[in-house]
């Protein structure tokens, strides 16, 4: 085994492994087996581990691999929504104006890292991503949580730079609304 990879240090990646796998795949027992497959995966190449990326990068890139195996065993395709997602237009006028300012201010976030910790955003957040088409939300994961570059992106799910642009939008305009109207319209009603 690699020198800097043991299977306490990949272990301690289990637990983001497992919650990302679970967004992916959308059911806990399933998430486990495929973060189970990573983890024996990576202890039986981890001499293939360059050391490029980071480990837990190279995880995630393992985890994807492992995602769309499951998918393609499970004879699932991608939905017709998603197709529409990637080929259609979503109208932005309702965002924005003609001269590019917002239609209607997003609503403040207060504190950030308070909503973060708070387990009911999360629950939000969870629902709102589980609104998203399958590809559209593995681009916005892939993006924002793992902070790949949208050239990564592609290469990894097999898409064009400028599909994955735009269902990146989408996804971001979409959660936006989502969050505003399951989460930040609750809490000013708290308030």
């Amino acid at each position: 085994m690699n020198a800097k990879l043991t299977s306490s240090n990949l272990a301690e990646h289990r637990p983001f492994l497992l919650k990302f796998a679970v967004l992916q795949v959308g059911r806990r027992e399933v998430a486990e087996d495929l973060v189970q497959e990573v983890l024996l995966a990576a202890m039986k190449g981890a001499d293939s581990f360059s050391g490029r990326a980071s480990v837990r990068t190279w995880l995630t890139a393992i985890l994807l691999n492992k995602v769309a195996d499951h998918r393609r065993q499970a004879g699932r395709e991608v939905s017709l929504e998603a197709q529409q997602e990637a080929l259609g237009t979503d109208s932005i006028e309702a965002i924005f104006r003609a001269n590019g300012s917002y239609a209607s201010m997003p609503q403040e976030w207060r504190n950030p890292e308070e909503s973060l910790t708070d387990k009911r955003f999360s629950e939000a957040l969870e629902a709102c991503l589980g609104r998203l088409s399958e590809v559209g939300k593995q681009v916005f994961l892939l993006r924002e949580l793992m902070g790949l570059s949208i050239e990564e992106i592609c290469k990894e799910l097999g898409l064009t730079a400028t599909n994955c642009s735009v269902l990146l939008h989408r996804g971001r305009m979409r959660l936006r609304g989502c969050l505003e109207d399951g989460w930040f319209a609750k809490r000013q009603k708290q308030r």
